[in-house]
């Protein structure tokens, strides 16, 4: 099958580009709802990292990516906000409250900068109210992407139709598998990092009418409007990152935002949107902190760095122990998945968990040519440095004297409760 006429991936303007809410994942309006009410005038500095071997320069100028930064900054449009607005729980209580999206419709995004670092790559940071300045990131990420590829096709001189070609027989190996495995549910998330947004556009498309079964919605705000499917999205490491530098800023212990931030959340959305991510300081220190009773009320737990099936496992082992049946609880599996990641994580836990898949990159941007490993973390609130813990060697974040000290307090904490089951 040839795809040079396929509409959703010809060039020229399509609905959506230019919007906010086309380069946003659902998380980013939940946290920011939450950073309203509790935190409204944190002050927050989001900081752009280039995690990967690529140089962004050799492809995207610094003008032309703050033209389009610029041009975002804007912020909310009038049918955005009525979009969000729309949207409610199970219970057929809204989501956004009327305070939270007057607040969203009065107020542009801060200033987002963009200039050239030490090594001469592409260096963005953005400080400001939390509510506001947390849209930039997945904002920024997918519009250096867009760009990068965009301009990549254009001075290389490839024929941008048989990029479209290699990603559409990618994809089509992928919907064959899905179309024989409708044990398997997953979700887009693959905004940050897609190729451009016509081609996520084109993505969701093809999956609505060929394994609808499969694919129980999208994290892109735009594109879950546009295509009437759900919004997918909680939070994500910035919510326990803020929390525990505001704890750190009051003289805290700042591991005591973590749990606050979960409370919180909770005071928010109730039993609504109750997926906990498990890594912002190490998973053994969520399985401390997360307390007996929370483990009862959140239905499903995020993976999203460290090994998939020891994580897995250690779930399933975590609500065993608190005699909580595991087949009433969820993991959402969402760390650089594939689809032989997918297959053989829905293999290892069928019938022993329920699972749901937050695909990404190889999702949205599969095509052939190297994807970018780029971030945008809050990195400061109130002058005070956040810290993340990963699982995996090599990707925590903060100053050094920072990570070691929480590092400290998490193996503290560890301990602690490790010497109380023992003293039982």
């Amino acid at each position: 099958m040839e795809y040079r006429d396929v509409a959703p991936i010809e060039y020229g303007p399509l609905q959506g580009e230019g919007t906010l809410s086309s380069g946003l994942d659902f998380y980013k309006p939940t946290m920011s709802q939450v950073a309203f009410e509790k935190h409204k005038d944190a002050e927050v500095t989001f900081t752009f990292k280039n995690r990967g071997k690529n140089q962004l320069t050799k492809y995207v100028g610094v003008e032309e990516l703050q033209a389009r930064l610029d041009a975002r900054q804007h912020g909310w449009d009038a049918d955005e906000i009525a979009y969000l607005a729309s949207l409610t729980h199970q219970n057929g209580e809204r989501i956004f409250s009327e305070e939270y999206l007057d607040y969203l419709a009065d107020n542009p995004l801060p200033h987002a900068n963009v200039v050239l670092d030490d090594e001469g790559d592409i260096a963005i940071d953005s400080t400001g109210a939390w509510p506001m300045v947390t849209f930039w990131e997945t904002v920024v990420m997918s519009e250096i992407n867009e760009l990068y590829f965009e301009n990549m096709v254009r001075e290389e001189g490839l024929d941008i139709f048989d990029v479209y070609d290699e990603g559409n027989r990618r994809l089509d190996e992928k919907i064959a598998i899905l179309q024989s495995r409708p044990d398997i549910k997953f979700a887009d998330f693959g905004t940050r990092r897609r190729f451009s947004y016509k081609w996520q556009n084109h993505v969701i498309e093809r999956l609505l009418n060929e394994c609808p079964d499969n694919f129980v919605g999208t994290s892109n705000v735009y594109l879950a409007n546009k295509f009437d499917v759900t919004p997918i999205g909680t939070f994500a490491h910035e919510m326990p990152m803020v929390y525990a530098a505001l704890a750190d800023k009051d003289g805290k212990n700042p591991l005591r935002g973590h749990n606050q931030m979960l409370r919180d959340w909770v005071e928010v959305y109730g039993d609504n949107l109750s997926v906990a991510l498990t890594d912002t300081f190490g998973s053994e220190y969520f399985f401390t902190d997360f307390t007996p009773d929370q483990a009862e009320q959140w239905k499903a737990l995020r993976h999203d760095s460290g090994d998939p099936v020891e994580f897995g496992n250690r779930v399933i082992e975590f609500y065993e122990e608190l005699g909580i049946d595991p087949h009433e609880k969820t993991i959402v599996f969402s760390d650089g998945l594939d689809i032989d990641t997918i297959v053989m994580l829905a293999d290892t836990f069928k019938g022993r968990i329920n699972m749901v898949f937050g695909w990404g990159t190889t999702l949205t941007n599969d095509l052939g040519l190297k994807a970018n490993n780029v971030v945008m973390k809050a990195t400061m609130v109130d002058g005070v440095w956040t810290v993340k813990l990963s699982d995996d060697d090599g990707k925590h974040t903060g100053p050094e004297e920072y990570v070691e000290r929480y590092q400290e307090q998490t193996a503290r904490a560890i301990g602690n409760q490790a010497f109380c089951a023992l003293a039982l």
